[in-house]
């Protein structure tokens, strides 16, 4: 048995960790491959720096493509063979005519839900402009959702399975930024990587709308390192890259946005 009470002690999302823990100790009495239903970024950052503590186990993670946000996670003793091809997904198309009643990611959510599905058996979803959109679920929910999944908003939809080659992925847009600022703040960096004023930055991070390395931080004085990610609701990310010193001892960042 895992340690689990001393592995959810300083964790943020305590039942989700608690539930994959349980799947790592079942991985561990069957010698099977176990899956766990779709992690959000933060709970995957904290789920991969709990079973780093580990030598019983092993994870991979897989979203159905490289940049995917939602990923599931397969569990294996650390002596079992473990790769992506063993997270088990399914793609789906759910096409419609959306040219004069526009669907955005909250309404093909709020339609996956609305057929009685919970959260964690979603992955991404991808929202096509007037044709519809594709998402990404666990493979025993396909064929209910292929029967079930009828509208979104007001627009009749038809849902069928595709291949996850088949998902049109966008590759995110990265803008280059320098900025030399006279501390490595939180705020201050975030400021010039999001390209707003410093105080309204600092407004977002009280509001609890700003994750650094997907975990929820509070303080604008917190001090972001190369190699950082910053994330702000709504607004993309910020990869903190090489910092050097410059002769008037400020720090000179270099930053990529993505959006």
């Amino acid at each position: 048995m895992l340690p689990r009470e001393d592995l959810l002690k300083q964790v943020e999302n305590r039942e989700t960790m608690a539930r994959v823990i349980d799947l790592a100790d079942q991985a561990i009495k069957t010698w099977e491959v176990v899956t766990a239903d779709f992690l959000s970024p933060p709970e995957l950052a904290e789920a991969q720096k709990v079973f780093g503590q580990l030598t019983e186990v092993h994870v991979v993670s897989w979203g159905g493509y490289p940049q995917a946000e939602r990923q599931r996670l397969a569990i294996a003793r650390s002596d079992i063979p473990l790769d992506s091809a063993q997270v088990e997904l399914t793609a789906l198309e759910i096409a419609g005519n959306f040219l004069f009643d526009p669907a955005t990611h909250r309404d093909f959510l709020g339609a996956l839900l609305g057929t009685g599905i919970v959260r964690d058996k979603v992955g991404d979803i991808i929202v096509l402009g007037e044709r519809g959109g594709q998402a990404i679920v666990v493979p025993e929910l396909a064929d209910f959702l292929t029967a079930t999944l009828t509208q979104v908003r007001s627009v009749p939809v038809k849902t069928r399975r595709i291949e996850l080659s088949e998902l049109k992925i966008r590759e995110p847009k990265k803008k280059e930024l320098v900025t030399v600022e006279a501390s490595m703040r939180l705020d201050a960096i975030a400021s010039a990587g999001f390209g707003m004023s410093r105080s309204k930055m600092a407004d977002l991070i009280s509001a609890g709308d700003v994750r650094v390395n997907w975990k929820d931080i509070s303080s604008a004085s917190y001090a972001v390192k190369s190699g950082d990610l910053i994330a702000v609701s709504s607004k993309g990310r910020v990869e903190v890259g090489d910092v050097m010193i410059t002769k008037k001892d400020r720090y000179r960042v270099q930053l990529t946005r993505f959006v």
